[in-house]
């Protein structure tokens, strides 16, 4: 049984998150994220110790959309829980045991070639349009980009920017102040359908926060979306169950709900 969830704003939330979210006092955080000896991202106590007993008894996919590099800054999956899977750069890279598969890295390689047109001329065809970006552009392992931007564009231009974006093989999301451009053949979806494949498991169960996390969650039979969610703002998606709770408080919630549905099954 297959439960895979997003991570940063989902079940994981930066200083910057919390701050922007929110916290109940009755929360006590877990630090779980470490960057420069500097604790910078963090979790519930309690979804710590669940997520610890979820993946002990299941298959639990960490699926983000960061780089595996950044993944990587995660301590708890080093030292505390363990993972036979994750899923970074939104579904460019599968790692198995540590170890990138890279029949699959080959498959994504392929795919990006034939798909989309290159970044410089998204670009390209994005400043033809008019369309400028106040912020600064970050680079993901050459497979995909995201600006972090100082105010978000107006809603006609992000329609826009939509628009030039589906036309030449790519899509956009817009997560906290992130605006990340990702090519349309690279999906935590197509990722997990492999996983899934390969294990001979169905997905049980997904959480996600963003757009990009819609590819694996229409496939899952359980599906559960953080109230402070893009998800939640958007059309085009349904049937999943909205938190009650933001920020920490909707992580604590979606693993709690995924434990549930774990000792219903047994």
């Amino acid at each position: 049984m297959i439960f895979a969830s997003d991570l940063d704003r989902t079940l994981v939330y930066s200083k910057r998150a919390i701050e922007e979210l929110g916290i109940d006092a009755q929360f006590v955080l877990k630090p779980v994220e470490k960057r420069e000896q500097n604790w910078v991202a963090y979790m519930t106590e309690s979804s710590y110790f669940a997520l610890k007993e979820l993946a002990l008894t299941s298959l639990f996919i960490p699926v983000t959309t960061r780089t595996t590099e950044q993944f990587n800054r995660f301590s708890i999956f080093k030292e505390d829980i363990p993972i036979k899977y994750a899923v970074t750069s939104n579904g460019a890279n599968i790692i198995y045991q540590g170890n990138l598969v890279e029949d699959w890295s080959s498959h994504i390689i392929y795919r990006l070639k034939e798909e989309s047109v290159s970044q410089e001329e998204l670009l390209i065809k994005l400043n033809k349009e008019g369309l400028q970006f106040d912020g600064h552009i970050k680079q993901a392992e050459n497979l995909f980009f995201y600006f972090i931007l100082n105010s978000l564009p107006p809603a006609s231009d992000r329609r826009a920017i939509h628009d030039v974006a589906a036309l030449n093989g790519w899509r956009i999301s817009i997560q906290g102040r992130k605006l990340y451009f990702i090519p349309r053949a690279i999906s935590k979806g197509d990722a997990l359908e492999f996983i899934s494949k390969r294990e001979g498991m169905e997905l049980m169960a997904g959480a996600g926060d963003s757009v990009l996390d819609w590819d694996f969650l229409k496939n899952c039979h359980y599906r559960f979306v953080p109230a402070h969610g893009e998800l939640a703002r958007v059309s085009g998606t349904s049937n999943y169950t909205l938190t009650k709770n933001k920020g920490v408080g909707a992580g604590e919630e979606i693993i709690h709900h995924f434990l549930h549905l774990l000792r219903l099954s047994v």
